[in-house]
């Protein structure tokens, strides 16, 4: 079923809820400025890859200071491991961003399309 099977009731109905359950691509390109934390992915309910970069972001952070703090006091075993714990983290997510970057649209639809289908199926049920 979809939008063109509603009656004109169930249709108001339908677009008053879905202006406030989607999803704009605009907000979530400006969540991206917040990338590396993963804020757009929460925004769009992925929660997993959220936490997943946010976890990242939360592995680089410290290993950036204990790379300041390594460079710092020049011992070079701490300057090698905080070296390493920094760049994969960071890489990953830089690289993350940059994909997804282009993917924010196609998500974006593909929640919305996702709550449009929700929608149109309680308003089913609750007809019959």
């Amino acid at each position: 079923m979809n939008r063109q099977d509603l009656t004109l009731n169930e249709l108001m109905v339908f677009n008053s809820e879905m202006r406030s359950s989607e999803k704009s691509a605009a907000i979530a390109y400006l969540m991206l400025l917040g990338g590396h934390l993963g804020v757009h992915r929460f925004y769009l309910k992925r929660k997993k890859t959220a936490i997943f970069q946010l976890v990242l972001f939360l592995i680089a952070t410290p290993a950036y200071i204990l790379l300041s703090i390594a460079s710092a006091a020049e011992q070079k075993a701490l300057l090698i491991i905080s070296t390493i714990l920094f760049a994969l983290p960071a890489a990953a997510l830089f690289i993350w961003v940059i994909v997804d970057l282009f993917l924010i649209s196609r998500m974006v639809k593909a929640y919305n399309k996702e709550v449009e289908r929700d929608l149109i199926e309680q308003i089913i049920r609750y007809r019959k």
